[in-house]
C-alpha cells in the first residue's frame, strides 16, 4: 500500500481525515479522532492543509484553541522574496567591473540597481534577502539593511536557487526570486502578476514564472510559449525558447509568445523535488546531507536550462507592464527617453548631428559626439567602449581581453 505524502513537502505523512473536533471546530485529525495533525506538521506545511480542507467545502475557521499557530495566516511563515544580485554583468563593461557589478551601478535610474530592486521586493513580500556571490557579499551589507544569503561559489541561477531553497525551506512558506538587474516603469502592474505567482505556489506544486507581453520582437530576451488558462491570470507552459536570431523573435512575437522575465516563485521543498532527476539533484543531495563543498564538481547551469524546461506542471503569469533586462548597452534604448535624433543619453555627454546612439558615463566622465549614428559610447571608471549598437552582445569579448 502507498503511503500518503504531504501535498506541500511530498513526504510520507499519517492519513489526513477532516474531523469536528470536540470543540466544534473542522480540523485534520488522525485516523483514531484523538489529535489535530496541525499540531505536528512542520509550519511550512500548516497552511496548505488549510486550504486542502476548504477545497473539500469545510471550513476550518477558529482553531485557536487547539493550534494558534495556523490560524488564516496568523503566525506562519511568511513569503520571502530572494534579490538574485551574484552576476557580473560582463555585457555593460566598461559600467561592471569584477569588484563592482552592474548591480551596485546608478543605470537608467537616481539610484544602484541592487537598491531599486530591493525596495521593489520589500513591496511584493514579508521578507527580504539578497543572495550574492562571497566577493561580493561584503559590499551587499554596506549598501543595503537586509539578510545576505552568500552561495558557496558562482554557477549561474540553478546552483544558487537550490541553495537559497535548502536555506529558507524550514522559515519561507513561498519564495519569490528577482534578478536584481531589472528596470520596471509599471510597479503595480509587475506587483500583480507577482501575487497571481504566490498565490498559484503557495496553493500548489507548481512552480510559476512571470511572462511580459512582449513589446517588440527581441533577441535579447528568452521567451515562453504559454498554453490555456488554468486560472485567472494563469497559464501552462508549452515550452521555452532560448534568446532568438532576428527572423525567429518576428515570429515568436506575431505568436504571441511572452518574454521570459527570469522571475520565479514557488515553495522550496516543491522547487527541491524538482530537482530529481536533473544536474541538480547531486547538489540537492549534498545541501541536504550537510557535505563539505557542496558546490564542488556541480556544473554551472541556468534554472531554466536544469529545471524549468522539464518540470510539471509550471504555470506564468502575464503582464503587461514597461519592463526590461538592463542586460546590454542597447537595452537603455528601451527605458530611456530618447531626444528628438532618437539618442539616448544616460550621463553626461554633447551630441551634435547624432543619431540614434546610446550614450552612457559616470559622474566623472564627459562625452561629447559628432557626425556619428547607430553606435553605444559608455564611459565608465576611466575606460571607454565605443561600438555599433548591432554588435552589443560582443562586449563579453571586450571584458575577456581586459578582466581574463
Amino acid at each position: 500500500r502507498d503511503v500518503p505524502v504531504c501535498h506541500a513537502c511530498r513526504r510520507p505523512r499519517p492519513s489526513v481525515r477532516w474531523r469536528r473536533s470536540p470543540v466544534g471546530l473542522l480540523l485534520p485529525m488522525s485516523d483514531d479522532g484523538e489529535r489535530c495533525l496541525l499540531e505536528h506538521l512542520p509550519r511550512q506545511h500548516q497552511r496548505t492543509h488549510i486550504l486542502i480542507g476548504r477545497a473539500a467545502g469545510m471550513n476550518p475557521s477558529r482553531q485557536a484553541d487547539v493550534c494558534p499557530r495556523a490560524v488564516h495566516g496568523d503566525g506562519m511563515d511568511p513569503t520571502v522574496a530572494v534579490v538574485m544580485a551574484g552576476g557580473r554583468g560582463t555585457r555593460l563593461y566598461p559600467a561592471a567591473a569584477p569588484d563592482r557589478p552592474k548591480q551596485f551601478r546608478r543605470i537608467a535610474g537616481d539610484s544602484p540597481l541592487l537598491e531599486r530592486t530591493v525596495a521593489r521586493a520589500r513591496g511584493l513580500a514579508e521578507e527580504t534577502v539578497v543572495l550574492t556571490r562571497p566577493a561580493y557579499a561584503a559590499q551587499v551589507r554596506r549598501r543595503v539593511d537586509c539578510e545576505v544569503l552568500v552561495e558557496p561559489e558562482p554557477k549561474d541561477t540553478g546552483p544558487a536557487l537550490v541553495y537559497a531553497s535548502h536555506r529558507l525551506r524550514d522559515r519561507a512558506e513561498t519564495m519569490v526570486c528577482l534578478p536584481a538587474d531589472h528596470h520596471v516603469g509599471d510597479e503595480a502592474a509587475l506587483a500583480s502578476g507577482v501575487r497571481r505567482m504566490v498565490d498559484a505556489a503557495r496553493t500548489s506544486d507548481a512552480l510559476a514564472l512571470l511572462g511580459v507581453t512582449a513589446r517588440s520582437a527581441a533577441t535579447g530576451y528568452g521567451y515562453i510559449d504559454a498554453g490555456s488558462e488554468v486560472d485567472t491570470g494563469l497559464r501552462t507552459v508549452r515550452g521555452f525558447r532560448e534568446k532568438p536570431a532576428p527572423a525567429v523573435a518576428a515570429s515568436h512575437y506575431e505568436r504571441g509568445m511572452l518574454w521570459n522575465a527570469g522571475i520565479f516563485a514557488w515553495q522550496p521543498a516543491a522547487f527541491l523535488d524538482a530537482c530529481e532527476n536533473t544536474a541538480l539533484e547531486p547538489l540537492v543531495e549534498r545541501l541536504e546531507s550537510g557535505q563539505p563543498e557542496p558546490f564542488a564538481t556541480i556544473p554551472s547551469t541556468s534554472v531554466d536550462e536544469a529545471v524549468l524546461e522539464r518540470a510539471d506542471p509550471v504555470v506564468v503569469a502575464e503582464v503587461a507592464a514597461e519592463w526590461a533586462d538592463l542586460g546590454t548597452w542597447d537595452s537603455l534604448a528601451s527605458v530611456c527617453e530618447a531626444d528628438a535624433n532618437g539618442t539616448v543619453i544616460d550621463g553626461d555627454a554633447l551630441t551634435i548631428d547624432t543619431e540614434d546612439c546610446v550614450i552612457s558615463t559616470d559622474d566623472t566622465h564627459h562625452v561629447a559626439t559628432i557626425g556619428v549614428s547607430d553606435l553605444v559610447v559608455a564611459a565608465y571608471d576611466g575606460r571607454v567602449l565605443v561600438l555599433p549598437r548591432s554588435a552589443t552582445e560582443r562586449v563579453r569579448e571586450v571584458w575577456k581581453a581586459v578582466h581574463g
